[in-house]
């Protein structure tokens, strides 16, 4: 036997036993479902699997492994446990298929078992998850160009879901097209309004002359597009993939720090990580000096307060809620005491969630 062959004999005994853990891990993670059932508890434990993957790391780098490999492996063994546990996680997005909102809900529950439902409008993905047709929803709140989205705002306000996670997706608009269609060809071209303000430059420099027609979402814009000789629509890479089209631009946005934040929603509240965040809404009573002293709170405690803004209450006129993201956890000391001093110096306060930071 030569030397190559006796060490390919040890590698097939190594891969043996591998298997063999693999399905002592697959038997372990069935048990623990078994039991999560019979207790009550979600399946689904994304805290966990952030603590499983950051130990693997620190092993993976003590053996001078690649972090990226192990991770991808790691991702896969992890999905392999879920799939023969029988967890089927649904996650409702705004649809259509190939939105911003499936990238990003595809990005985050990577690793689940997921089934994804599009839904016709924000709403209704809402309404998905509250009425139990789905576990999780994901939904646009704020855009870095153009602001918050200001009817999540308002529905998170009655609503009784709660922040789960964060997503933040950056936003790459293509110029899409029918395979075999040039640029010089194009006649028209759709896409949501926000999508065709953001890429006006390269409207102006390479399709000047062709007639600009807005739609519902980027998505829908791919979907007709496909539909006319012609045009071209611009949307993301999931669209083009899904609908059979050609890109033939990338990166075409004006801004390359365009970055879209996402909620995701449950009925569920996320556990502490140590890196996280809390998003709250208050009013304070109409007198001087009120807003200060809601806000002393947090500077006293040495809380990052990350975003504030106002939205009218609309119960009466000129009066305005606030709407307050905080970096940790309301669990978690000096948050929590923090959050019980807030509430005595307000006339309303409301606690969205606590989640994990986006990563």
């Amino acid at each position: 036997m030569s030397k190559v062959e006796a060490l390919r004999k040890e590698i097939d005994k190594l891969d043996a036993e591998i298997i063999n853990l693999l399905k002592k891990r697959v038997d372990l993670a069935k048990a623990i479902s078994e039991i999560k059932k019979e207790e009550g508890h979600p399946l689904y434990d994304p805290l966990r699997e952030e603590k499983v993957l950051k130990r693997i790391k620190k092993l993976a780098l003590k053996k001078d492994l690649s972090l990226n490999e192990i991770t991808w492996i790691y991702r896969k063994i992890i999905s392999l446990c879920r799939k023969a546990e029988g967890e089927n996680v649904k996650v409702a997005f705004l649809g259509p298929a190939g939105t911003f909102s499936e990238q990003a809900a595809k990005r985050f529950f990577f690793n689940a078992a997921a089934t994804f439902m599009e839904c016709p409008s924000i709403p209704d993905v809402f309404r998905a998850v509250a009425v139990g047709d789905a576990d999780f929803g994901v939904t646009p709140v704020e855009n870095s160009l153009e602001g918050s989205v200001n009817l999540v705002l308002d529905l998170l306000l009655n609503s009784n879901l709660k922040v789960f996670g964060e997503i933040e997706e950056k936003i790459t608009h293509n110029l899409i097209v029918k395979p075999g269609t040039k640029i010089g060809e194009i006649k028209m071209v759709i896409s949501h309004p926000q999508a065709l303000a953001q890429c006006r430059k390269f409207i102006e420099e390479n399709l000047h002359e062709a007639k600009i027609k807005e739609c519902s979402s980027t998505a829908l814009a791919v979907k007709i597009a496909k539909k006319i000789r012609e045009a071209a629509a611009i949307g993301t890479e999931l669209a083009a993939q899904i609908y059979g089209m050609e890109i033939i631009a990338k990166g075409i946005e004006d801004w390359p720090n365009n970055y879209t934040r996402f909620f995701v929603l449950s009925k569920i509240e996320a556990k502490p990580t140590g890196n996280d965040k809390t998003s709250i809404i208050f009013s304070v009573k109409h007198k001087p000096g009120a807003l200060y002293q809601a806000l002393e709170v947090f500077a006293k405690k040495q809380i990052n307060l990350t975003k504030i803004e106002s939205r009218p209450s609309r119960k009466k006129p000129w009066e305005y809620l606030f709407y307050c993201d905080f970096e940790g956890h309301k669990e978690d000391s000096p948050y929590n005491e923090a959050l019980k001093e807030l509430k005595k110096r307000c006339a309303f306060m409301k606690i969205l969630g606590s989640y994990p930071k986006a990563q």
